[in-house]
């Protein structure tokens, strides 16, 4: 396997770090105390192709793969998390279901108006009761004759309230029964539809997250996502993918905070000399040049599979776990390796640190990752 980037890679890497250090990084810790969600940023990048990364130009994406995605991903994360999860929620699970699941009318729809940016999309899974145990989920679909009602909660969606369209899962049969879920896609504007609380986060404050409510919320059956009951299946398909966004979100966390220690480590003096010369250090950023690049490769083996078709459930679960699980580590270094300013908000390893920690949660927590881990390493 050749994972030495194509001439396009680099190429996309030189544009989204220049458009990051021209859009993001001078506004990013206002948006994070403000907890702004900066929808101007995100037209900007649909004009430059990025917001429609793996959609096939047919619909108006820029129909590039997992490699090139992963670098989009990773190189707006250097800089700035929010903005990297938010990129990574509207490409791999609401543009990317429609994508797989919907109908070509839906198709034609929606996915040009995201893929350009003109329409920021979000994803429904998880409710309060019911992170990790989907199965037992309390927002219930019911179908009267063309029309599903739905009513319930979905909480910790990404871009909640701003939103233009939600790829919503609802429980259409009993709790825990099999293939008891199904997906939709509804507008916001929807009467019945609204959005609910929006969370107070420790990290990736500028991407919105927040309840979405259903009251006697009617969709038309046009609207559905795929075949009644499959709703399940399709996402366990979906996180495949959004794994790998997620662990290349981490691995542009990791990247920016070992950086950042690098260039601190040469500038800063201690006993009349950089602290880069004392071991301490050395072995730091040792551990994280390593474990950034393993958590690189696991990134693009699992990549690898997809885009060849090959089951890749295990590897993008690998991929996820081992990179937010160094991301966190990463931080947690940077932090110790500029002291007392690690600890301050006057330097950017403090973000980092904060940041870092969602990638272990969002999109299945490192104890399911290892769970699907096992169960596949164990059925062979």
């Amino acid at each position: 396997m050749n994972y030495t980037p194509t001439e396009l890679q680099q190429q996309i890497q030189e544009m989204v770090r220049d458009f990051a250090e021209k859009n993001i990084r001078p506004k990013m810790m206002e948006w994070d105390e403000s907890q702004e969600f900066p929808v101007e940023v995100f037209r900007k990048l649909g004009e430059l192709g990025l917001m429609g990364v793996l959609i096939p130009t047919e619909y108006g994406g820029s129909g590039l793969g997992y490699f090139e995605y992963i670098t989009v991903v990773s190189e707006i994360a250097k800089v700035c998390g929010s903005i990297g999860l938010s990129v990574a929620a509207h490409n791999s699970l609401c543009t990317n279901h429609i994508y797989k699941f919907a109908s070509e009318e839906l198709k034609k729809k929606y996915l040009p108006k995201l893929a350009s940016g003109e329409w920021i999309g979000a994803w429904g899974l998880t409710e309060a009761n019911t992170g990790s145990d989907a199965g037992n989920m309390r927002c219930v679909a019911v179908q009267e004759g063309n029309e599903w009602v739905i009513n319930g909660t979905k909480n910790w969606i990404t871009h909640g309230k701003t939103g233009d369209v939600a790829v919503v899962l609802c429980r259409t049969g009993e709790p825990r029964s099999k293939n008891n879920i199904t997906a939709f896609a509804i507008e916001k504007g929807t009467p019945g539809f609204s959005a609910g609380k929006k969370e107070n986060k420790l990290g990736m404050r500028a991407s919105e997250t927040c309840e979405l409510v259903f009251d006697n919320c009617r969709v038309s059956d046009a609207q559905r996502l795929g075949e009644i009951g499959e709703g399940f299946k399709q996402s366990m398909k979906i996180l495949d993918g959004g794994r790998i966004s997620i662990a290349a979100l981490a691995l542009g966390i990791a990247k920016g905070a070992y950086l950042a220690s690098i260039q601190y480590s040469k500038e800063r003096q201690q006993f009349d000399q950089p602290i880069s010369n004392f071991q301490a250090i050395q072995w730091k950023l040792a551990d994280m040049a390593t474990q950034i690049e393993a958590a690189e490769l696991l990134i693009y083996q699992a990549a690898d599979k997809l885009m060849r078709g090959e089951p890749m459930t295990k590897e993008s679960a690998m991929a996820k776990y081992f990179a937010s699980e160094v991301s966190v580590r990463v931080a947690t270094d940077a932090v110790q390796i500029f002291g007392g300013y690690g600890y301050t908000k006057d330097f950017p390893v403090e973000k980092y640190y904060r940041d870092s920690k969602l990638c272990t949660i969002g999109e299945g927590t490192s104890e399911i990752q290892k769970l699907v881990i096992a169960r596949d390493i164990l059925t062979k």
